[in-house]
């Protein structure tokens, strides 16, 4: 078996997870986020900039994320476990995305 040896960025979710999950909020598709924009949004966590939809600034970086089909909402994924909680989705603007 080689998972140590495999690239997080690869391995950050199960391809058979990833198609069967949605967005447990509006039920849309979501898609895995590319680990650029998510080394961008851990930055402006580190600076306290990003809030979850409870409405609490996001503290912990993030190792990845489920981003929603309206791009509106990321879904961290963190030790490799996708975080679907309603209140623990990241609000996303467009201009995080680019």
């Amino acid at each position: 078996m080689e998972t140590d040896t495999a690239p997080q960025d690869k391995e950050i979710i199960a391809q058979d997870l990833l198609a069967i999950l949605c967005c447990p909020e509006t039920k849309q598709d979501i898609r895995l986020l590319e680990p650029k924009l998510v080394e961008q949004l851990n930055q402006r966590i580190e600076k306290g900039e990003l809030k979850t939809k409870g409405g609490q600034p996001v503290s912990e970086k993030i190792d990845g994320g489920l981003l929603r089909k309206d791009e509106a909402v990321l879904y961290p994924i963190r030790d490799q476990i996708p975080i679907m909680l309603i209140e623990e989705g990241i609000l996303i603007e467009k201009s995080d995305l680019s």
